[in-house]
């Protein structure tokens, strides 16, 4: 399952593990990305607080956590090559969390409800 923040995050769901990353919308929005700040694996996320940053040669944004627990694994290719973001941000995940509540997933986003929301962001 694919749930957002409507601070354009995402998390995929695949069961008690959440792949978290920015969407296809905010890295065409954020333009080339430069530096991805995340934290280290074993770090605690909370739903809503941020968990790092994201910067391009545009802007930097906070990076906000859909969800709460622990972070078991970081994708140490953007470290390196921060831009394979832009490339494909769906697939190029920025952190993977072991949820500790799996019913904050209730309150995020879906699919449809987030594609609404980036059409009204465009008018």
């Amino acid at each position: 399952m694919l749930y957002y923040l409507p601070t354009h995050e995402y998390a995929r769901v695949e069961g008690n593990i959440a792949t978290i990353g920015i969407s296809e919308y905010a890295a065409r929005q954020l333009g080339n990305v430069v530096y991805v700040d995340m934290p280290e694996a074993d770090d605690d996320v909370t739903k809503g607080e941020d968990f790092g940053a994201i910067e391009s040669v545009k802007a930097a944004s906070d990076l906000y956590s859909p969800v709460s627990g622990s972070v078991v694994e970081i994708n140490e290719l953007l470290i390196d090559n921060p831009k394979l973001v832009n490339e494909d941000p769906m697939n190029n995940w920025i952190i993977k969390v072991e949820m500790s509540d799996p019913s904050e997933l209730d309150s995020l986003l879906s699919p449809e409800d987030y594609a609404k929301l980036c059409e009204a962001e465009k008018h």
